[in-house]
């Protein structure tokens, strides 16, 4: 199953934000794959184009948010909540990449959008759980915002969707145990902290060894580490010029994932793993913080198929969602998997 909503897209122009995303990469992987002929519309070959994903509730957030910041971003007036979001002021409270007076859309329609986000997670990891027997498959192109904590979104991440999903669907009793698997250029660290104390969430993140949010402080300063600090279950970091060994490192992790929860949950694998497929690895995304881990196509081909592979192996329900990727090519590397997907039935 292809889950998407054309009316969730995020243009940061439209908001006065000078980021390198113009917010169209779904549209643009569904055109790529209507014209091909992979998919044949809304009702048929497998494609649904959901129009109807309501913002999420308080309540879903609220099993992963705190109160005081729910309070603050979800306001008339979410600007100082969006400020530290998406960086907009720097040390100095100057602007950074930030033209108020360009904004054609109030922040609060960001916000409304970002939680609109949010369900359409809860939406494919609930699909691929209701649909387990059939060794299912769902791609959200959306969601991935795996910066946000509990107290504070970060890092171009209002909110943690892959976390308000996961307690969502286990507060409904569909599911307990879940892998999260991290291929974003950035590492998962607000899901690492947000799972640090779940020992029925196993994160796994490969990311780049330097760079952000790996150069901020180890500590904040109440003296609690820093977020970024926290580790996952699994660390792949891939040092600048290691590309080379970036697949078998993923291999590796792969088997070390399976190895630690069946030891950890008695044999058991996993209800569901959720993939945060990162595109912003790709030599040509242009987010310059992403710069020191350029794979190329056929490399996130690879990496893609390889985690696809090793759940459908073990008849792992699997939700993917689309993540990190800015630019003009930034819409590559997920049709191409989805091309994939679709030659062997699975959308």
């Amino acid at each position: 199953m292809l889950l998407y909503d054309p009316d969730i897209a995020i243009r940061f122009p439209d908001y006065g934000f000078q980021i390198p995303d113009p917010g169209d990469r779904a549209s643009r992987v569904v055109r790529e794959l209507l014209e091909s002929g992979v998919v044949a519309g809304t009702g048929g070959g497998g494609l649904s184009q959901s129009t109807l994903l309501e913002p999420v509730t308080r309540d879903d957030l609220a099993r992963v948010h705190t109160a005081d910041y729910l309070d603050s971003i979800l306001s008339s007036d979410p600007a100082a909540a969006l400020h530290a979001v998406y960086e907009l002021f720097d040390a100095h409270g100057r602007p950074n990449r930030y033209y108020p007076d360009a904004a054609i859309l109030p922040l609060p329609d960001l916000v409304d959008r970002a939680r609109r986000h949010v369900a359409g997670t809860m939406l494919a990891l609930s699909h691929v759980l209701e649909h387990a027997r059939n060794d299912s498959f769902c791609y959200f192109l959306g969601g991935g915002m795996h910066h946000a904590t509990a107290h504070a979104g970060r890092g171009f991440c209002p909110f943690n969707d892959i976390v308000v999903a996961l307690r969502a669907v286990r507060a409904q009793g569909n599911a307990k145990r879940f892998w999260i698997i991290d291929t974003d250029a950035h590492r998962g660290d607000g899901t690492a902290a947000l799972c640090l104390e779940d020992p029925d969430a196993a994160t796994l993140s490969i990311h780049m060894a330097h760079g952000w949010p790996l150069d901020g402080p180890f500590f904040e300063e109440d003296g609690r580490l820093h977020p970024a600090r926290i580790p996952s279950d699994l660390d792949i970091p891939i040092p600048e010029g290691g590309e080379p060994h970036y697949l078998p490192a993923l291999a590796r992790g792969l088997d070390m994932l399976d190895a630690m929860t069946r030891a950890a949950w008695n044999g058991a694998g996993p209800d569901a793993a959720i993939v945060v497929a990162g595109g912003d690895p790709y030599e040509h995304d242009e987010l310059p913080s992403a710069s020191p881990l350029r794979l190329t196509l056929e490399q996130l081909r690879k990496r893609d198929v390889l985690v696809h592979s090793y759940l459908a192996q073990r008849s792992i329900p699997q939700a993917w969602i689309m993540a990190g990727g800015y630019g003009a090519r930034a819409h590559e590397p997920v049709t191409q998997f989805l091309r994939y997907a679709a030659s062997h039935g699975l959308t």
